[in-house]
């Protein structure tokens, strides 16, 4: 009797087996999403991070300079004297040591006529509007 009682005990059945790999399927799954969406985040307070260190290095510039970098000039006039266009007066960068891009590798777009300036990122998709993590991050000036 006791030989009957261990033989049916032996081991797990095929549907137990399918059980527990559905349920560690499933909470991989949620772990994965968590993950994502923590990531996207991230990478938004990055840019949020990069557009602040590039405003501080633009109003140092136009304090410097008496204006913004032009749009032609961009954001290269913070790491090195720009040679084109409306020539600062006193140039006293660098202003940043390097010019970064986006967390999803596309360059900040930078738009400016010497009193304003435009700084943005277009997000993950690199096209400008969209939501979520496609969604533009702003950091402008009104002079």
């Amino acid at each position: 009797m006791r030989k009957e009682l261990r033989r049916s005990q032996d081991g797990f059945t095929l549907i137990e087996l399918m059980v527990v790999i559905l349920i560690i399927g499933l909470l991989a799954t949620i772990v994965v999403q968590n993950l994502r969406s923590a990531t996207d985040k991230a990478k938004r307070v990055k840019a949020q991070a990069d557009i602040s260190q590039l405003k501080s290095a633009l109003d140092r510039y136009y304090l410097d300079a008496g204006s913004y970098p032009s749009s032609d000039q961009g954001l290269a006039a913070l790491v090195a004297a720009p040679n084109t266009g409306n020539d600062p007066k006193d140039w006293a960068g660098p202003y940043i040591e390097r010019i970064p891009a986006d967390p999803w590798g596309h360059p900040y777009v930078y738009q400016s006529d010497g009193n304003e300036y435009l700084l943005k990122s277009y997000g993950a998709d690199g096209v400008e509007g969209g939501e979520g993590k496609n969604a533009d991050i702003d950091g402008s000036s009104n002079g």
